[in-house]
């Protein structure tokens, strides 16, 4: 990159995380690490250094005359300086940098994917309002705008996001939070500023913002001006490659599919988030929730390496951890708890049962064990947990949830607790694992001592999230089983075949349903048109998953939390289970589900050892399942009761080659 020669390097410096006071509902605002920014160079060549950054350097102001996270950037082009980072630039009036302090912490090197250009998008149509024009793009996603305009000098062309229009208007309440700071915050949340020069056609789209958007309402430009050409949507998200991907017969699961994918890329910005426009904060259980469907579509390990080194520094001293990361402390009085702290064992857990990867289990082992003490610290007399955010979002807005706290708290430790354990054995800590197996045991002993009434099979709270819940997790043993599932089969049927869920319970349900041979009415809870489900939320326009199922209305409108349902696709319509036995990745068990509703479906997933693929579709009486496995990969094929192989078999060793299946008589 070095020409025989002058060279210039040329620095345009942001706020980012480190000066962030549109970050002031998280204490960005006050946080320790809060700054100007600093900027470090050093360029060597062996063990010589060539150069470094120091006071030499020389500075000017910017035409960026203000950027925030949330708020946007303000670009002023009349600041531009022609030429200012090339060759022969006489910079004789700049000042020199001022020497700063170096910001706190450890110094690394952050090992990520970098932050890339999708694709770009046109506007759909144009809408004329009061004070501007909104521009309609057709689908929520994030990234930034592109404005191309010829416009005259001083001329200022505002650009506001958001994912929703009401009454004509932008829907600012979906983006924001209507309290404190409204009045202010409502006119610079979210919004870009271009003054023009006035030199013919002008290009800006900015450097230090994001946005999470379908609508851009564009102010300051005359009706000539409005063209389809002005804007541009530039889809940016971390360069994530597709590793697999479903497809079915019907259009309401395919497009589902689409849109939780959708919903996974556009929240991913380095780490990933909870929504791109409202908070882009790192919660951690929304990517627990949904790192599994993640890691089968994408490829999202390198990123969720380094945010775990993250999450581990975020650590206290007793072992608490805060409910977002990045943190300046904000998340560890509230939003947090072991729902929303798993993640410390569910970004490794699933990295390792997909990928084969131990890394991430080496590294964060020691983290593992101070949390695992931390909960102990916590329990009350009973041995339960009662400390966190509970079964969030619950459908209809119900709050608290129906499941009690303390019923999903415990179950999440004690699940934790068995995550780690298996990890921890992965890499050779037994000691260790014998510790963490122990102490999901005394979980589990202590919910079966006080939240489970065994002359019923019921779990505390008698409701769909708590019944799936200790289904799920192992709280009940294999004699009990058929019973407790039985009062989950009333709670749905009872809801007229509703789910009635938070997102912990969401996150399960499916995958039990499924387990005990009820995958048709899995997919009639995710696809029905009516509420709640997911296939009412695609009646009412979504293109992305949105937070919550309430009737008429809807908060963000673009999280991935309620994604799990990408891995159920993939998991128990194709019946891809990688690493049935947990302890390896070159084994998987092909199980599908071969729902009445749909006529064929596809699904595929590339191990470390090649791809899998999985398809079956319906044949006179037949169901014909194609196969492709890779070399290397040890595969087993079983089929649900009331089907099996033509040889009369249920299950057997497979390679690669078409099958025919029927059903038993």
């Amino acid at each position: 990159m070095l020409n025989a020669g002058e060279n210039v390097f040329g620095v345009l410096l942001g706020n980012g995380f480190q000066n962030n006071p549109g970050g002031y509902i998280w204490d960005f605002d006050k946080a320790d690490f809060r700054s100007a920014p600093m900027f470090a160079m050093t360029v060597t060549q062996g063990q010589q250094v060539l150069l470094h950054s120091d006071e030499s350097f020389k500075i000017a102001p910017s035409p960026i005359l203000s950027d925030d996270y949330r708020f946007g950037e303000f670009y002023d082009a009349n600041f531009e300086i022609e030429g200012w980072n090339r060759v022969g630039f006489d910079d004789s009036d700049w000042k020199n940098a001022m020497p700063a302090a170096a910001p706190k912490g450890e110094l690394r090197l952050a090992d990520i994917a970098p932050i890339t250009k999708e694709r770009e998008i046109e506007p759909v149509q144009i809408i004329k309002c009061e004070d501007g024009y909104i521009y309609d793009f057709g689908i929520s996603h994030a990234g930034i705008c592109r404005l191309s305009i010829n416009g005259a000098q001083g001329q200022k062309i505002e650009l506001r996001y958001a994912d929703s229009l009401k009454d004509g208007e932008l829907n600012l309440a979906q983006v924001w939070f209507v309290r404190d700071m409204w009045e202010r915050d409502k006119n610079i949340v979210h919004k870009d500023t271009y003054i023009c020069k006035g030199i013919g056609t002008e290009i800006y789209q900015p450097t230090f913002t994001y946005h999470g958007f379908r609508y851009v309402k564009v102010s300051g430009i005359t009706e000539e001006q409005a063209t389809k050409e002005l804007l541009t949507y530039l889809v940016y998200h971390t360069e994530l490659h597709t590793r697999g991907d479903f497809n079915c017969s019907d259009p309401v699961a395919t497009t589902l599919q689409e849109i939780t994918r959708r919903s996974i890329v556009s929240n991913f910005h380095h780490f990933p988030t909870d929504c791109p426009q409202r908070e882009k904060n790192g919660w951690t259980a929304d990517a627990a929730l949904s790192c599994e469907a993640v890691l089968l579509n994408f490829d999202p390990e390198r990123n969720y390496r380094e945010w775990m080194r993250n999450i581990c520094k975020a650590q206290r001293e007793d072992g608490a951890l805060p409910g977002i990361v990045p943190t300046g402390g904000w998340g560890f009085h509230w939003g947090n708890g072991p729902a929303w702290d798993c993640v410390l064992a569910y970004l490794p857990y699933y990295t390792y049962l997909y990928r084969g990867e131990t890394d991430m289990i080496t590294e964060s082992a020691p983290s593992f064990l101070a949390y695992l003490r931390y909960l102990r610290t916590r329990c009350d007399e009973n041995g339960l947990l009662s400390i966190g955010l509970g079964d969030w979002c619950h459908v209809g807005g119900v709050n608290p949830p129906k499941a009690p706290l303390t019923v999903t708290d415990t179950i999440m430790s004690m699940d934790i607790a068995s995550k780690i354990a298996i990890m921890l054995d992965a890499i050779h800590m037994p000691n260790e694992a014998d510790y963490a197996r122990g102490e999901a045991q005394k979980y589990r002993e202590a919910i079966r001592k006080e939240l489970v009434d065994f002359t019923t099979m019921l779990v505390r709270g008698d409701c769909q999230s708590s019944q799936a819940m200790a289904l799920n997790y192992g709280v009940f043993d294999e004699a009990e089983k058929n019973g407790a599932f039985e009062n989950l089969l009333k709670m749905i049927h009872d809801c007229d075949d509703h789910m009635d869920v938070g997102v912990l319970g969401g996150r399960v349900i499916f995958h039990v349903l499924t387990q005990f041979g009820y995958s048709d009415l899995a997919y009639k809870m995710i696809t029905r048109e009516d509420f709640p489900s997911y296939g009412e939320w695609l009646k009412r326009g979504a293109t992305t998953l949105w937070e919550n199922f309430i009737p008429d209305s809807v908060d963000s409108m673009n999280h991935h939390f309620w994604g799990d349902i990408s891995a159920w696709f993939i998991k128990c319509i194709t019946g891809i289970q990688l690493n049935p036995n947990k302890n390896d990745a070159n084994e998987i068990m092909i199980a599908p589900s071969f729902v009445t509703a749909l006529d064929h479906a596809s699904a595929y997933h590339i191990t470390p050892r090649g791809k899998i693929s999985v398809s079956w579709r319906r044949e006179n009486e037949c169901i014909i399942l194609d196969l492709e496995i890779p070399h290397g990969i040890t595969a087993t094929a079983e089929m649900e009761s009331h089907f099996c192989f033509e040889n009369g078999e249920r299950s057997k060793s497979v390679v690669t080659g078409v099958y025919k299946i029927v059903q038993m008589r």
